[in-house]
């Protein structure tokens, strides 16, 4: 998808299932919903164009007809404002973190 040159083009890296997930999207700007940040105009790529990258597949098949993307803002993990589009990632989350990341999974809290 080729956009115009007066339209502004985002990186952003997030937290999906564990893993680190970039897309590239022409609209960021907090959400209605409390905690959340709205991404809009994903740009997946054509589906009728002959992909070589599996993850590039993989990104279309999950976010096919999403018009807006709502991620609670714990999950984001980097915006930037980019000048092309690069190729889009699914990643492992770095091991060695010392913080666990909000919110810990139900059933692990312990009581006072």
């Amino acid at each position: 998808m080729s956009k115009p040159d007066n339209e502004k083009l985002y990186r952003i890296a997030f937290l999906n299932h564990g893993k680190v997930y970039e897309l590239f999207c022409t609209g960021v700007c907090t959400s209605g919903l409390l905690g959340f940040i709205e991404i809009s105009g994903l740009e997946l790529g054509d589906k009728d164009s002959l992909v070589v990258d599996p993850t590039e597949e993989k990104m279309r098949d999950e976010f096919d007809g999403v018009e807006v993307l709502h991620l609670p803002l714990h999950s984001v993990l980097r915006v930037e404002q980019v000048k092309k589009k690069g190729q889009m990632v699914i990643r492992e989350r770095e091991s060695g973190e010392k913080v666990t990341p909000f919110p810990v999974q139900p059933g692990s809290r312990t009581r006072p």
